[in-house]
């Protein structure tokens, strides 16, 4: 014999049942207000980081020397204390960051400093050469494995520009082809939605300390258009299930609206998962493994990003919404009549007497029913005998 399931299976099941079949089970517009107390506590911790603690700005922003070198010597593992202990011989005071990047035959060392002259680096790269002896491919202690390159922050000032600009451009597109495609109600908490993505994401980096590059800035470029598109797809349910609305009284727009949320919760969460699968292998084999500094930013705005963006399109951008249709007295009026019916009808279960409703006066120029006419539709049967 089977034994039942227990009571906690059956209500893990119930609750994947429900969000499978999207039958507005969870009622999400109805508890908006904790999701704006939670997401608005959210924002503000990370305008605070920002403000007060601020970016880690990567070298490209800032300017300065970038020495990297292999991470294994002549007498093997070459440590992070050896390489800056040398740096600080050479120049007089220590590097601002020695970090250790990649993993196998493919790790390496990354030195970042302020800006060096000619004379220091050769310095530095002489001195770390004494202390470590890294090898080359051919296993030889070798002083040419150690490489230097110097960034000027003004190309770094120009890619966020160019990106500002790119956003500001970004965003007044979207909000045309949401305002004609939708609504202007939509648009706007699709906008509202899309700047509490920015914020977050910019926040989380602040508030961590991942390091800021030019990569960093174009990854969260890519995160608004994942986040607009999971947002629209929720609009267009809100939109096909609110048309004709306002002529019946069988839901009222938030009601609506929290069922389009529903039917569309299950395609954003397997629709985000599938994207977020590639990003953390790109994180973890492309920045981890190979060390690739490139891929790491890249994977780290738009893990971020993703997941502010699903958050984002369901707790927020419908909420929103439906905050600003309701101030409309056309929908408030329509809730009102949605109620009313709805305790007319309780009280014809409960065997009460319930008054009727008052009728609906007739259009100016309607024909009126003439007293003793017959109903339209039926035809009269024509005078004489009857047929047998």
């Amino acid at each position: 014999m089977t034994t039942p399931p227990t009571e906690e299976v059956q209500k893990r099941e119930s609750v994947f049942h429900r969000l499978y079949t999207g039958t507005g089970a969870f009622d999400i517009v109805g508890k908006r207000s904790r999701w704006y107390i939670a997401l608005g506590l959210l924002v503000l911790v990370c305008i605070g980081a920002i403000g007060f603690k601020g970016f880690n700005l990567g070298i490209d922003f800032e300017g300065g020397t970038k020495i990297s070198m292999p991470a294994v010597g002549a007498q093997g593992p070459i440590e992070t204390d050896q390489v800056q202990s040398a740096f600080s011989k050479a120049v007089g005071h220590p590097a601002e960051t020695v970090q250790v990047v990649g993993t196998g035959a493919n790790q390496s060392i990354q030195i970042r400093a302020s800006s060096l002259t000619v004379d220091q680096v050769l310095k530095v790269k002489q001195e770390i050469f004494t202390e470590t002896r890294p090898l080359d491919a051919a296993g030889k202690p070798s002083q040419q494995v150690i490489s230097d390159s110097a960034v000027s922050g003004t190309w770094g000032g120009e890619i966020t520009t160019q990106a500002l600009l790119a956003l500001g451009v970004f965003l007044v597109l979207v909000t045309i082809f949401l305002a004609f495609y939708f609504e202007k109600w939509m648009a706007v908490a699709a906008l509202i939605a899309l700047l509490h993505d920015v914020v977050v994401t910019a926040g989380v980096y602040s508030l961590v300390g991942f390091e800021v590059t030019p990569s960093t800035v174009i990854g969260l470029l890519t995160i608004l258009g994942f986040s607009l598109y999971d947002t629209v797809v929720v609009f267009d349910k809100v939109k096909e299930n609110t048309r004709g609305l306002l002529s019946m009284t069988r839901r009222t727009y938030p009601e609506a609206a929290n069922l389009a949320v529903n039917q569309t919760l299950m395609r954003s969460i397997n629709t985000s998962v599938i994207a977020l699968l590639p990003v953390l292998g790109l994180l973890v084999v492309g920045a981890g493994l190979l060390g690739v500094g490139v891929l790491r930013d890249l994977a780290l705005v738009q893990l971020v990003g993703m997941i502010a963006g699903v958050v984002s399109s369901i707790l927020l951008a419908t909420p929103l919404l439906v905050d600003l249709k309701m101030r409309e007295s056309k929908y408030r009026s329509h809730a009102k009549k949605v109620e009313q019916r709805r305790t007319r009808a309780a009280a014809r279960e409960a065997g009460e007497e319930v008054p009727e409703e008052p009728k609906r006066p007739v259009a100016a120029g309607a024909a009126r029913p003439q007293p003793g006419a017959r109903p339209a539709g039926k035809a009269g049967r024509p005078s004489g005998k009857r047929r047998r």
